[in-house]
């Protein structure tokens, strides 16, 4: 006879669970091996944390009882997405909708809880999964072997294709034309999603044709074809077919390419919980609610007969995947050191940019006339109240930039801000006398400036100066939103399809301390010499 799903094995009786010690026990134990007061408390506190460890294991490892005891099933998803998975309501903008997110009640109902939503980044969801915030992932999560070998996956829910979106009445009408070799050995632009299937589809098919841009939404990626940015963007299907009438200058170039199929993703050790939603996804598809969902939002097609009389065997790996450890960064370690130099770039051409705008902010706000002094000053408040993507954003989508140069100009704009003001305080920091003394020497009020004032401050400055120079090579980050691939960009794509988080972070972490300590010590050896210069007297010309 089978066993109730989710139920918990008894202990047996003759060994205690963990967590019986006590902390009054744990205190007597390491009062007899002679510990310190000191070391026994650290001692204590880590045994203690060992043993909740321990002792919650076995109610994680049956999240099915969790579910149906707190009456939810809470997934996790991401509305930044869009249409038509998960999306903010139109007539109740606090609310979801969408057909996963109808999906899911539907399937919740099955298991007799309610399903909740909870907001997570599509790139890092199944990382959220792992710290059990949610229950379940489910976003239009493609399956793939990599996934597989540490998730769980149900049946899949819908079987997806990718769709080619490109400008209407133009040179590309299908994935053909992309293919075919181009007289000029022209690359063409593709817009995909970040870490999608269309991402690796393309970068497979395409081959030398094809250079792919990664977007963090569909929509990103539309609005830059619409722009002329980009050639083209590979979608899958559902998207493509809820956003054409948002973009009527873009068409469905050709039939749909690729195949593959959505599942809810769930941890290795909920296995009566995988098999509960399969049962329930089963009773959906042989009830005909499923179709009736999906015609609803116009997504349901003849690849969909696919998902009735399911068995399972294609789900099955056919190879041992990717290496893991120091092979797996061997491997890739190519795509690491592009996407550092990429950093590297945009940090060592903004950053000087940002210092020598926030320069001439700082001295016209000090020494200008009152007119630039109030346009300066709403120029600072207006950049450092308003976050730096948003500025990207206007620089790539609206002004059109491309998108290193829009990259390079954020990042020098955002900063110039702040360095006007690290600036300011340094010249302010000066005593007036310096400058009567310059102007009473005949002197001119510029080159007072520039022989006196500015050699003074810029000593003063050195210190906050490197260390927003650091902060910009991590902001760099923030450039992934308009398609450029920096270091952290690749390391989540990485992480994605390879399933090596941790290794790549390591990677990531050490590559961004090798290019943060020569910037330390460059400012330490900065202001010694500039302080034996002071004081032998010597100052700066």
């Amino acid at each position: 006879m089978e066993e109730p799903a989710g139920a918990p094995e008894p202990a047996p009786p003759s060994e205690p669970h963990p967590s019986s010690i006590s902390l009054d026990r744990l205190a007597r134990r390491t009062t007899t091996i002679g510990l310190r007061p000191g070391r026994r408390s650290s001692l204590i506190l880590i045994l203690a944390v060992f043993f909740l460890t321990v002792s919650d294991a076995p109610g994680r490892a049956d999240t099915l009882a969790k579910v149906r005891a707190a009456g939810r099933l809470v997934y996790g998803s991401d509305k930044e997405g869009g249409g038509p998975y998960a999306y903010p309501d139109p007539k109740a903008p606090r609310e979801v909708t969408g057909f996963e997110v109808e999906l899911m009640n539907e399937l919740a109902k099955e298991l007799g809880v309610r399903a909740v939503f909870s907001q997570g980044p599509w790139d890092r969801l199944l990382k959220v999964l792992d710290t059990d915030r949610v229950d379940v992932v489910v976003n239009g999560y493609e399956w793939t072997e990599s996934r597989s070998r540490d998730y769980l996956v149900t049946r899949p829910y819908y079987v997806y294709q990718l769709q080619l979106m490109a400008p209407r009445g133009g040179t590309i009408q299908s994935w053909a034309d992309i293919e075919r070799p181009t007289p000029r050995k022209q690359r063409w632009r593709i817009g995909v999603l970040s870490s999608s299937a269309a991402d690796t589809f393309a970068r497979e098919s395409g081959g030398a044709n094809v250079e792919v841009l990664s977007f963090d939404g569909a929509t990103d990626a539309m609005t830059a074809v619409r722009n002329g940015q980009i050639d083209a963007t590979l979608q899958d299907l559902p998207a493509a077919l809820y956003y054409r009438n948002r973009f009527p200058h873009l068409e469905l170039a050709g039939p749909p390419v690729g195949h593959g199929y959505y599942v809810i993703f769930a941890r290795k050790e909920d296995e009566a919980l995988r098999r509960e939603l399969d049962r329930a996804i089963g009773r959906l598809v042989e009830s005909g609610s499923l179709r009736s969902l999906y015609e609803r939002y116009g997504l349901w097609n003849d690849a969909q007969d696919e998902l009735a009389g399911w068995t399972g065997a294609k789900f099955v790996a056919t190879g041992s995947g990717p290496p893991r450890g120091w092979s797996m960064l061997w491997q890739y370690r190519t795509l690491l050191f592009d996407a550092a130099l990429m950093t590297i770039l945009l940090s060592v051409t903004s950053m000087p940019l940002a210092m020598a705008i926030g320069l001439f902010i700082a001295l016209g706000r000090l020494y200008g006339p009152r007119f630039l002094r109030i346009i300066l000053s709403a120029y600072v408040e207006l950049l450092r109240g308003t976050p730096l993507m948003l500025q990207l954003f206007i620089l790539f989508y609206l002004l059109k930039l491309p998108p290193l140069v829009a990259g390079i100009g954020g990042l020098a704009i955002n900063y110039s801000a702040y360095e006007a003001e690290i600036y300011r305080a340094g010249l302010q920091a000066i005593p007036p006398g310096q400058m009567e003394a310059a102007l009473a020497l005949g002197m001119s009020r510029w080159m007072a400036l520039r022989r006196v004032i500015v050699p003074q401050a810029v000593r003063i400055v050195i210190p906050p100066v490197t260390n927003d120079f650091i902060a910009l090579f991590k902001d760099t980050s923030v450039c992934s939103a308009i398609t450029l691939v920096e270091l952290t960009k690749q390391y989540s794509i990485l992480g994605n399809s390879t399933g090596g988080w941790i290794e790549f972070a390591l990677a990531t972490a050490v590559l961004y301390m090798a290019m943060s300590l020569p910037l330390s010590w460059f400012s330490r050896w900065s202001e010694r010499q500039l302080d034996a210069a002071a004081a032998k007297g010597g100052g700066l010309k």
